[in-house]
Order: C-alpha cells, then sequence, then structure tokens
C-alpha cells in the first residue's frame, strides 16, 4: 500500500482517537499518572518534548510526572485537529489557554499496538 492509498479519518479510526484524546486530557487535568502512564508507549524510544523538559523513554516521563507540581495545570483546548491514516496510526494537535499564564501548543502522535492507542511522541510548546 502506496502512503497515498491509506484512508483518512475512517470513522471508527477516528472514534477510537478522540477516545483516548479525551481521556488523557482527563487523565491530564486530574493528575491521574496511572492512566497518562498506561496511554504512553512503554519504550525506551517514546519521547515527550515539554514547555521546559527534554524527555526519551518512558522512565524519564513517568520521573517527570512523579515531581511535578500539579497544581494549576487546569487548561481549555481549542483548534483541537484530529487525523488518522489507516488503522493504526494518529496525530492530535490542539492549542491550549490557562488561566494567568500563556497559551500553548500540544501535538501528540498516536500508534495503535495490540494494547491499544499510545502515544509515541509528544510536543509541547508557548504560544508565539
Amino acid at each position: 500500500m502506496m502512503p497515498d492509498d491509506l484512508p483518512v479519518n475512517l470513522p471508527h479510526v477516528l472514534q477510537a482517537v478522540e477516545q483516548v484524546f479525551r481521556m488523557y486530557e482527563q487523565a491530564f487535568l486530574n493528575n491521574d499518572l496511572s492512566v497518562l502512564d498506561q496511554l504512553f508507549w512503554h519504550s525506551p524510544h517514546v519521547v515527550r518534548l515539554g514547555m521546559t523538559e527534554t524527555l526519551y523513554g518512558i522512565e524519564a516521563i513517568r520521573q517527570f510526572r512523579q515531581n511535578r507540581d500539579a497544581q494549576n495545570i487546569a487548561r481549555v483546548l481549542y483548534n483541537t485537529r484530529i487525523t488518522t491514516f489507516g488503522d493504526d496510526f494518529a496525530v492530535t494537535v490542539t492549542e491550549f489557554e490557562r488561566i494567568g499564564e500563556a497559551g500553548g501548543r500540544q501535538t501528540q502522535t498516536w500508534v495503535r499496538f495490540a494494547v491499544g492507542w499510545r502515544i509515541v511522541a509528544a510536543h509541547i510548546s508557548k504560544s508565539p
């Protein structure tokens, strides 16, 4: 199958990714470390580039989550876009605002493994 032949946004795939994306956001807002950990690929190859941190591997991501200050993390998402490619690959992009702080942007790359959808790469940055 050539890349141009990959179906984009198959309804059942889009629905599944929307569901895990919402699950991630709810876990983020509640600082639910168990769910956040579940949704990241448990691999030394997973990457999370944050506002102030550069994390390579699931252990670094876990350590960051356990040690970060989870106060004032509430945010509102807008301009969220989800694009799926075939049955097993998706990208989510969203912007967010926090009360009293600069807004930001978040991109996640999702892959469907046998255990379910997992984030294999994430990037968070401040809005310009």
